[in-house]
């Protein structure tokens, strides 16, 4: 799939909720094949600017396209935010967009490894040249680390059948292709049902593999706090998430930064009047946004899409930030 003809999810609504100033500075923390960082630039005069990253280099490959003197990539971690805008000479921006998790074109070519359905090396880094691949794991992972990975990141019911069945296939050979990992999983799990006939039984085992190589969930929580300290009083937080796991984190960080304290519940019970509590680093805007009826028809990946979106308040960060943020939330 090209640039031209891949279509982020939540396109217009993520942009809007950026609140965008045509002079200001944005972070696009995930690239991709450069949709929403397009829409940025149309909305930017010649003062604005738009940092993009991706740890793809398929990402890096596609950004090279757009030359646009507004407009500067690094290839990179998105929790590597602080040291690329440093090294631009950029100490506060006014919005960071994050569309988490995988894109479209890394699951429509199976040379990636993200997908079930075709044959392919069993890869799954959206950075092939660090980090070990699904196939690494898979070799050197003791069955209760398989349960565990299956169980929490892909939210799999028969997870520990399923790390038995791997466990004694890479005995016979190495699992090194995507199909015979899907076959491995689909004898697994055999034909229990699911409740949902339209998953294929490999879903969810893909997903989680997927989240445990590219670290995702980790990179996630350890983002949220540190895009609070780029964000300049009135800049905006939007966070596209794709699944429960994800947008759980989102969620909860930013329920608790947009609280004095944290919403401790200590405070609760002390007698101090509600204006006279510090201003919460955060405020919330609004509810989550979820895809129109007429967005998840033109593409059925859209469905689980949850967008939601804060502002940074003229608050001072606690001394402790971000290390005072619960263990859970960052």
């Amino acid at each position: 799939m090209s640039a031209e003809s891949h279509v982020p999810v939540l396109l217009a609504e993520s942009v809007a909720a950026l609140g965008l100033h045509a002079d200001g500075v944005y972070v696009d923390g995930t690239f991709g094949r450069g949709g929403h960082s397009r829409a940025i630039l149309a909305a930017l005069s010649a003062g604005g600017r738009l940092v993009a990253i991706d740890r793809d280099p398929q990402a890096e490959a596609a950004a090279s396209a757009i030359a646009d003197s507004r407009f500067a990539f690094r290839r990179a971690r998105y929790s590597e935010m602080p040291q690329v805008l440093g090294a631009l000479g950029i100490e506060g921006v006014d919005g960071v967009l994050l569309d988490i998790g995988v894109s479209s074109p890394q699951l429509e070519d199976p040379a990636r490894g993200f997908t079930f359905r075709s044959d392919g090396p069993l890869d799954m880094r959206m950075d092939p040249t660090r980090g070990e691949s699904a196939a690494d794991f898979i070799a050197r992972a003791s069955i209760d680390e398989l349960t565990e990975v299956i169980r929490d990141y892909g939210e799999e019911r028969f997870a520990q059948s399923v790390a038995r069945a791997v466990a004694k296939a890479r005995e016979v050979r190495p699992i090194v292709s995507t199909r015979q990992l899907a076959d491995v999983v689909a004898q697994a799990i055999g034909a229990r049902t699911r409740g949902d006939w339209r998953q294929d039984p490999a879903a969810r085992t893909f997903q989680a593999l997927r989240i445990a190589v590219n670290h995702e969930l980790d990179e996630l929580r350890a983002t949220l706090p540190l895009v609070v300290q780029l964000l300049r009083t009135g800049g905006r937080l939007a966070v596209i998430s794709f699944h429960s796991l994800e947008d759980r984190i989102v969620k909860r960080f930013i329920a608790w930064a947009s609280r004095p304290f944290g919403g401790d519940a200590r405070l609760a019970r002390m007698p101090i009047r509600e204006d006279a509590l510090p201003l919460a680093p955060l405020a919330a805007i609004g509810r989550a946004i979820k895809p129109s009826d007429a967005e998840i028809a033109a593409n059925p990946r859209s469905r689980s899409a949850v967008l939601r979106v804060a502002q940074r308040t003229q608050a001072a960060l606690p001394a402790d930030w971000p290390r005072g943020c619960p263990a859970g939330l960052r």
